[in-house]
Parts: structure tokens; sequence; C-alpha cells
């Protein structure tokens, strides 16, 4: 387990001091960036509700480039609030199932929190929705922070309910003969606040690629893409939610303002750093305010081997 500290610091420079949550830094954002209400209006009521589908096809060089594989990504669902209501969940799930994937991975944050009264989706309901996600090798899901902070025991409960297996510093070996590979799971790194900006994870890397007993290759689920300078080359692909993306992406200001501890490095998007791949979502619903703008909901679709 780690405690961790995020602050706010220019891009790639890790952080020393404990000074930052979501939280401070998009109700900063909003306190202190004047935008003009037509754009407020259209990141508040307008690109919430879109969706795309976010398309990568990497080639790590610890995966066989004859063993395809493909893979959805469903991060941050954040059910609930003003603009993750169940019709919204519905949509999300009809076009991920479209893409008739052979593995679907669910990366925790799955409901809505914010600091106003919201509509809530009852979680048997937002399950339910996700357990229409069918995919040959299954679908398999880790906690986000928001899970651990606001409403654990109600996530557990209803993802046992549709029996979709939560993996918490575990790996299990997938696929057929000649084509097998290891999806492993970490806890969340941000699990237990500390108080005054301080986390304590519940995240075991060690002891989750200890239960790796084969060469094949490795897919490795996290929340926080932090983690990512302590994955080894033995982990051909990490996959990571949480950032939303930077969710409000002002130029030249929404760096400053990623939950991380570095900055914009691993806010968004496919990052290559010493021939390791980490693929960070930018995920579908919002935390603490609900809008975004410029990083529109979306649906990530992974093609290995291809």
């Amino acid at each position: 387990m780690n405690e961790i500290a995020l602050s706010r610091t220019p891009q790639g420079t890790p952080a020393a001091t404990p000074t930052v949550t979501r939280r401070r830094v998009l109700a900063g954002a909003a306190g202190l960036v004047g935008v003009p209400l037509a754009t407020g209006v259209y990141a508040g009521a307008i690109e919430p509700q879109g969706l795309v589908v976010t398309r990568y096809a990497p080639a790590p060089r610890n995966w066989p480039v004859d063993r395809k594989l493909s893979i959805t990504v469903i991060a941050d669902l954040h059910a609930g609030g003003p603009d993750m209501q169940l019709g919204h969940v519905r949509r999300i799930v009809d076009t991920a199932s479209a893409l008739q994937s052979d593995l679907v991975l669910l990366l925790g944050d799955f409901t809505a929190w914010y600091r106003f009264e919201t509509t809530p989706v009852p979680d048997e309901l937002w399950a339910a929705e996700l357990a229409r996600l069918k995919a040959p090798l299954g679908t398999w899901a880790i906690l986000g922070n928001h899970d651990w902070w606001h409403h654990l025991e109600g996530v557990r409960r209803a993802l046992a309910g549709v029996q979709i297996p939560v993996m918490e510093n575990d790996a299990v070996l997938l696929g057929a003969e000649g084509r097998k590979f290891w999806l492993a799971g970490i806890g969340d790194q941000l699990a237990i606040p500390l108080g005054h900006g301080r986390y304590r994870g519940v995240d075991d890397l060690p002891l989750t690629l200890s239960r790796i007993k084969t060469d094949d290759p490795v897919l490795l689920m996290v929340h926080e893409p932090d983690i990512f300078p302590r994955v080894p080359n033995s982990v051909a692909l990490t996959l990571a939610g949480h950032t939303h993306g930077g969710q409000i992406r002002l130029p030249l200001i929404w760096p400053k303002f990623v939950p991380s501890r570095y900055g914009a490095r691993f806010a968004y998007g496919h990052i290559v750093e010493r021939e390791r791949h980490l693929i960070v979502s930018g995920g579908l619903g919002t935390s603490i305010i609900p809008a975004r703008l410029g990083v529109p909901p979306e649906i990530v679709h992974i093609e290995l081997g291809a």
C-alpha cells in the first residue's frame, strides 16, 4: 500500500507537496477563469451528453504481433447527477456492445458525487446496464477513488450482483491455448483519505505481478495513471482512467488542473515511455463540476496484434 499526495506541477515534473485534489482544481478553474456564457452552457449541457469511440492500435514490444485482441474500455461512468442518467448509461452500453470486443474492462468510479443535491441512478440499475456487456473473454472491473470515498459497499454489491468480477491486486490468465495473456488489476491508489490532501492506497503492484506465473503477455488495469513510472517493462500495456482528460480543457490552463502528481504527463491518450505503453481514457461522466469542455465522453476501443 502507498501513501500519496497530489499537487499541481508543470508538465512532466513529479510533485513533492500535498495540495491538489480534483475538487480544488476544478472549483478553482471555475472560479478564476471567466468563461463566456455560451461556452459555459455548452460545457454544462451539451458536451457531457455526447459520446465518441476513441480507437487505438498500439504495438507494445511485449505483445506478440500475431496475437490479436480487441478491448473495450469504460472508465469513470459516474452514474447519476445531471449528465449521467439512466438513458445516457444505456446509450453508452449499446455503443460499447456494438464494438463486439473480445474483452471489456471497467476502470472504476461507477457513481457520481457532487456537493449539491442530484438525482441518483440506483446501483442495481446502472449495474444491470453494465451486465448487458458481453464479450468472449468476459467483463472485468477495478474500483476507483470515488467508489472508495463515497459508496464502496453499494458499488461492491452492485457489481457482485451482476457477476462482474472486481480485481484488486490480482491477476488471471485468459485466452485460448497459444493466445493466452494475463489480465491484472490493482487496488485504488487514493482509497483512504488521510486529510490535508494525503491518501493511502490499497494498491500492491509487487503482489499483483507476483501472481503472474508464465511469460505470457500482461495487461494491467489501474484507476489512476500515476503508478505508471513504477510499472515494469514486463507489462505490455497499462490502462487507466481517473483524469477525465482534464475534464475542462481551457487553452494554456488545463494542464495545471489535471488531478495527478505529474501534471499533464499522464493526462490523456496513448503515452509511450521507455518502450512502455499507457492508454489513459478521458472517461464518460463528470466529477465535482457537472461539465466537460474539450474532452467529450468516450469509450476506448483498442486493437492489439492488428
